[in-house]
């Protein structure tokens, strides 16, 4: 089963990633972008039949290692 995690910074956590993103597009002549907010996506395949069981499954790995839960939210999608 194929499951993909998207990690984001939570609201107020500063992203310097995506400041540096942002700067750079103006420089390369996207005007009009006034903030970006840069995330991971994790994308994992499971020898796991049962969504719920892989959910939960995921979910404790995010939890333990793919997001720090200190300042990034994380979702899980069932592909």
């Amino acid at each position: 089963m194929k499951v993909r995690v998207n990690v984001t910074l939570k609201p107020g956590v500063l992203d310097p990633q995506g400041a540096a993103v942002r700067h750079s597009l103006g420089a390369l002549g996207f005007d009009g972008v006034n903030k970006v907010r840069q995330g991971k996506v994790i994308e994992l395949d499971l020898n796991q039949n049962d969504p719920e069981k892989a959910k939960s499954q995921v979910e404790n790995m995010c939890e333990k290692l793919l997001a720090n839960t200190v300042i990034e939210n994380y979702s899980v999608e069932i592909l």
